[in-house]
Order: structure tokens, then C-alpha cells, then sequence
């Protein structure tokens, strides 16, 4: 495990997410709780996590007493905690057992164990392969774009929340590890296949770079999946390494969150320094601010919607305040709750809410979220690209 990297360190935890992460690191989420949107957009194989409902913040030494009294009685200190953090209503409280956190932690170094694919909801009510990781098990075994997902281990999955099924596909709570099997029943133009597949320890490509045009001086696309570690310093290569004057279209989109300080990097790419974002941890008010040096005359649009979160609402309230950029597509989910680590006995960790942040101009992103400039729904890449365009940005 990796080193802390930041001030906190509660009850000697040394798991290197304190404030790294405080922002939160959804990444794929617990929306079968229904405590997210439902189905925002493709969710990938990252680690879920399970959260509670209501919104008051949990008392610390009550979930540690509540730890050590299961302990004691030979009882899962994971449960006792979980039900104190439920009771408590903090909607982004969590708590991992030892090899759930170590997952946690490997998404956010950028791998994950699973099969390699992303799944959306259908029109119908199904559910779909929306996107196969090139070389994963998913990839080798043939899978497709757009093949529908039936059956998990012989579990019916098209009536359940999309971020249920990828947690089946991961096998959280099975203690499934590298090469155990998982059976997938698909169908393909309207015939049933079988597919037995072996979990992979994958690692995605968090930053995509691509161009919108085929002249010397088109724009680029550059797609963030989350903030995971040296996602930053990507974006910020990117940015340095466009041809002339062309702009950027930053898509934010499902873009579930990760570790603060990436987005801060990242932040720093379009800026010269100044003020990210303010937050405050039991009522100690702290500041980020973005690295000197950034491009601050490249066009830029950032592309939101419903699935944008966390990590990804900190860097485009950054953008929209400081005036660095036009937002297109449609409102962002709105958390803005600041977490940190407690350690428990046999090695469990809560992850519970002790702050918010806000945006440069002083806004609340927490249950409101943000509005985008221009508000665009299924078509907005081309509307944001229209917008880049006209900024001269480039096509």
C-alpha cells in the first residue's frame, strides 16, 4: 500500500486516500441504494461503494465504539459499523471491509479487478454493453457494443440498477479474485449466447486524446474517465502538447470523480494559478489553488452531465467561475461532501463526511451541483463543439 500524502492521518491510518480523495472518490457508486441517479450513464467496473440515505453526519466514536464492541463479541465489525452509518443518515458514508479498501485504493492508483466492460441502461429497460476495454477478458472472448446482458451466474440482471450488475460482474462480497469465473448470458441481434469469462486485474485508459478534425489546426477531445493517480499531469500534457491555437473540448461526462489533487492538476492546465476551490473540514477552512503556468488563452468547453461528480464538479466549477471556460450539457449530480479514513479493528475503514467544499465563487455544489452554460441533452458533443468552434477553437 501506498504512503500517506496528506496532513490527516486518523488513528495512525496510513492508506494513502486521507485528503488526496476528500472529495470523494465515487467512482461506479452505490446507486442501488438509490442514493445516485438512476443510470446517469455507462457505469464501469470500478469499486462501488454502499451509502446511506438521509444527510446527518455520523458521530466518529460512536462508529468505533459500535467496532469494538463487535469485535469483542466476535461479531463483523463491518456490519455494526454499516448499521451506525445508516442510522446516522451520512449519504456518503461508507464502510469497507480490508480487501473491499484495497480495492478501493487500486481503482484510484488507476486498476480494478473485472471483465473489462461498461454497462448502460436500454431504451427498453435492459441492460447493454455500452463500451469493451480493448484486451481485456470482455475483448477477448468477443464481446460487443451493444450485446445485451441477461444473465450473471445464471442471476437475471435486466431489472436491476446498472451499477448492481457491474458489481455482480466484479463479484463483490464473494471474495472473487484474479482468474475466478464468472458465466455472462448475452444476446446479440435477438440470439442467446453464453460467454464463461476469468476476472483480470485491468487497468484503464483514464485520459483519451483524439482530434475533431483532420486539419493541422483541429480541436482535441480530451475524455477524462476519472481522476485517478497521474490523470492530472495527462490532461496537463495534452493541453501543452496541442497544435496552435486549437481548443479544447474537455468531456467530463460519467465522469464519476477520484482523487482531488489530479483535478487540481488538471485545473492547473487552463490556469495561471489562483483559487480552485475552498472547503472546510469540522469548520477549518482550507484553500486549493491551481499550479502557475497554465494556457489560459486556449478555447475551452467542458462537456457535464448527471453522471459528472465530485472530483469532476470541483474542476468545472473551477473552469465556469474563473471565467476559463464554457460548460455545455446538463446539470452535473451535485456532491460536494468532503470524507476522510477512520480505522477499525481487523482492519475495516469508514470513510465518513466531515466537510463540503465550494467553488471559487463561493457556491455550494453538495445536492444542487452545476448548471452548464448551455444546456444541451442527447446531441450536446455536437452543440459543445458548435461553441468551440465559434470561440475559435477550431473544428
Amino acid at each position: 500500500m501506498s504512503g500517506c500524502s496528506y496532513r490527516f492521518r486518523p488513528r495512525g491510518l496510513c492508506r494513502g486516500v486521507t485528503l488526496t480523495l476528500v472529495f470523494g472518490c465515487v467512482l461506479a457508486t452505490g446507486a442501488a441504494t438509490g442514493s445516485l441517479p438512476q443510470d446517469p450513464d455507462p457505469v464501469p467496473e470500478l469499486p462501488a461503494r454502499t451509502v446511506a440515505s438521509r444527510h446527518a453526519p455520523v458521530d466518529r466514536e460512536e462508529i468505533e465504539d459500535a467496532a469494538a464492541e463487535a469485535e469483542a463479541d466476535g461479531k463483523s465489525v463491518k456490519d455494526a459499523a454499516g448499521e451506525v452509518v445508516s442510522r446516522s443518515g451520512d449519504r456518503w458514508g461508507a464502510v469497507y471491509d480490508e480487501q473491499e479498501y484495497e480495492e478501493f485504493e487500486q481503482a484510484l492508483d488507476g486498476s480494478y479487478l473485472g471483465v473489462g466492460l461498461s454497462a448502460r441502461r436500454t431504451a427498453s429497460g435492459g441492460v447493454a454493453v455500452s463500451r469493451v476495454q480493448p484486451g481485456g477478458p470482455a475483448d477477448r472472448a468477443g464481446i460487443r457494443e451493444g450485446d445485451l446482458l441477461r444473465t450473471i451466474d445464471g442471476r437475471r440482471v435486466d431489472k436491476r440498477p446498472v451499477p448492481e450488475v457491474v458489481a455482480l460482474l466484479r463479484g463483490d462480497g464473494t471474495g472473487a479474485g484474479e482468474g475466478t469465473r464468472v458465466v455472462l448470458g448475452l444476446v446479440r441481434d435477438g440470439e442467446p449466447t453464453t460467454q464463461t469469462l476469468k476476472r483480470a486485474r485491468l487497468t484503464p485508459d483514464a485520459v483519451t486524446v483524439s482530434r475533431l478534425g483532420t486539419g493541422p489546426s483541429s480541436a482535441l477531445l480530451v475524455k477524462v474517465a476519472a481522476f485517478t493517480k497521474g490523470t492530472g499531469q495527462e490532461v496537463r500534457d495534452a493541453v501543452r502538447g496541442a497544435p496552435g491555437d486549437a481548443g479544447i473540448l474537455l468531456d467530463l461526462r460519467a465522469n464519476s470523480g477520484g482523487l482531488v489533487t489530479e483535478a487540481v492538476t488538471a485545473a492547473s492546465a487552463f490556469l495561471d494559478g489562483g483559487l480552485v476551490a475552498t472547503y472546510d473540514v469540522r469548520g477549518e477552512q482550507q484553500a486549493l489553488y491551481a499550479d502557475p503556468g497554465g494556457d489560459t488563452e486556449r478555447p475551452v468547453v467542458v462537456l457535464v452531465d448527471g453522471g459528472t461528480m465530485s472530483a469532476a464538479e470541483l474542476l468545472t466549477g473551477a473552469l465556469q467561475d474563473r471565467g476559463r471556460a464554457v460548460t455545455v450539457g446538463s446539470r452535473t449530480f451535485g456532491k460536494g461532501s468532503v470524507q476522510m479514513p477512520s480505522e477499525l479493528p481487523g482492519g475495516s475503514v469508514a470513510e465518513l463526511t466531515v466537510g463540503h467544499y465550494r467553488t471559487p465563487a463561493g457556491r455550494s455544489v453538495e445536492g444542487t451541483g452545476i448548471t452548464p452554460d448551455l444546456v444541451a441533452g442527447e446531441r450536446a458533443q455536437q452543440r459543445a463543439e458548435t461553441v468551440l468552434s465559434g470561440l475559435g477553437g477550431g473544428s
